[in-house]
């Protein structure tokens, strides 16, 4: 019997490597999305049964190829893990329209092109489900955060809308709301003062991830939080 299929969209060495790396554990084909295969192809290399594929999220164009190529490859996809969305910094009056502009496509634009390749297939199937990596920014919008949190708004808002057509279609759509720094070589680097607990770990992030996508439908839910126990709110 063909494994379920589970795309990561946004692979990195954090939490798009860990949410792959959770979904393998359970037996799922994975297909690793990023702009380049620098970082996926070697990860591909070390998982059962899992692809490498080069999308950029914000290109129509370049979603349609990849998604194709990993249906004709791979099967139907069960599970969309939308991990896309990095983050640009600055106050009003220090981003660049251009800027600004490159959030709303990664976070929002980029949700909605990858949802739209899959979404006829899951409702064919009556199954399957959505998981986006959100950010606390989407409630509020910090002094330095002109360009991120608007984008993470618009990010949020699209799921909440996704999630009420879609629930009843059968497909899961959920957000997770990371309240929290994710533990990485490079944030470890900028904050060498923190102690372990300050940090969101990757590994414990993608296990909220594996169970919003396999919840049982009766009690499906559409929005968690994910913060460190100590982290204050």
């Amino acid at each position: 019997m063909p494994k379920p299929v589970c795309v990561v969209v946004g692979v990195g060495p954090g939490t798009g490597a860990a949410i792959a790396r959770r979904f393998a554990t359970a037996d799922h084909a994975i297909a690793l999305v990023a702009r380049t295969t620098e970082t996926s192809a070697q990860l591909a290399r070390e998982l059962p049964d899992a692809r490498a594929y080069a999308c950029d999220a914000t290109d129509a164009a370049s979603v349609a190829t990849a998604f194709a190529a990993i249906e004709r490859d791979q099967g139907p996809i069960s599970v969309v893990a939308y991990n896309a969305g990095s983050g640009v910094w600055g106050s009003v009056e220090a981003i660049t329209p251009a800027a600004f502009e490159a959030a709303f496509r990664i976070n929002a634009l980029g949700l909605l092109q990858v949802s739209q390749a899959v979404i006829p297939g899951m409702i064919a199937r009556g199954a399957g489900a959505i998981v986006i990596t959100g950010a606390t920014a989407s409630r509020r919008g910090g002094a330095k955060t002109a360009a991120f949190a608007p984008a993470k708004a618009a990010q949020r808002s699209l799921a909440e809308s996704m999630a009420r057509h879609l629930w009843p279609k059968g497909v899961h759509v959920a957000l997770v709301v990371v309240d929290g720094v994710i533990d990485l070589a490079r944030t470890r680097a900028s904050m060498p003062d923190k102690p372990d607990s300050f940090f969101v770990r990757p590994a414990d992030l993608a296990e909220t991830v594996y169970h919003l996508a396999t919840q049982p439908r009766s009690a499906w839910s559409f929005e968690v939080e994910a913060r460190p126990f100590g982290e204050t709110w």
